[in-house]
């Protein structure tokens, strides 16, 4: 691997969007001449966006299917590489008003609840908790991102979203958080790759690792990610 230079573009999952950017620049201080240029979505929508042709160099998504949707087509040989794993979490309004405790909570006809869409990872972990625990949930909007079922919790237009803890934690005193049993039985693998046609290969393949490295793993840790 080559000294890196230039501009990394890396396509990352929103659940990554804090730690991933503080990843980031720490990056760019330690490779002096690269620049970090990110794209953060739902990560079925950045698989959409690289088969469709979009520029990257690397892609960091919230599960293993997803990334392997890509096919080995467009993933440089040895990737992907796991790097991080997360649960699930219940946010809600600070104080908790609707008094939520557990998933069977939020089937009560008062609960605003917003989930993501099944094809996303986090939509994807809520059908499994669902399944785990026998509880059905019945959503009033279903998001492509995670964020974005944060955002409507953050903005009163919900009054419970099922998210990462990474998010719950990620948002302070914006929402309240829940952990509820299910969500130990479905742990969601984050794994980072490097993309076959990256027009900076070796500033990509340098950044994967350095996401894996120590330092890496130091501020994922600390946004409440879990080891590989």
């Amino acid at each position: 691997m080559g000294t890196p230079t230039g501009t990394v573009t890396v396509f990352a999952a929103a659940s990554l969007q804090r730690s991933f950017t503080t990843i980031g620049r720490d990056f760019e201080r330690a490779h002096p001449g690269t620049t970090v240029r990110f794209s953060f979505a739902g990560s079925s929508d950045l698989v959409s966006q690289i088969r469709n042709g979009a520029p990257a160099d690397v892609v960091a998504s919230a599960d293993r299917a997803t990334t392997a949707e890509l096919g080995a087509e467009l993933l440089a040989a040895g990737s992907p590489r796991d790097f991080a794993t997360n649960t699930l979490e219940i946010a809600v309004a600070p104080g908790n008003p609707h008094h939520v405790r557990d998933l069977r909570d939020l089937t009560a006809s008062d609960v605003q609840l917003v989930t993501c869409a099944a094809p996303v990872p986090c939509g994807a972990a809520t059908a499994a908790v669902e399944r785990a625990s026998g509880v059905h949930l019945r959503p009033v909007s279903e998001e492509q991102s995670v964020t974005d079922v944060l955002g409507k919790v953050t903005s009163d237009q919900a009054d419970a979203g099922i998210v990462y803890r990474t998010d719950v934690q990620g948002a302070g005193d914006a929402v309240d958080g829940v952990p509820f049993a299910a969500a130990d039985d479905v742990v969601n693998t984050y794994p980072i790759s490097v993309l076959r046609e990256a027009s900076n290969p070796d500033g990509a393949r340098a950044f994967a690792a350095y996401v894996r490295s120590a330092a890496g793993q130091r501020v994922l840790a600390a946004a409440g990610f879990g080891k590989p």
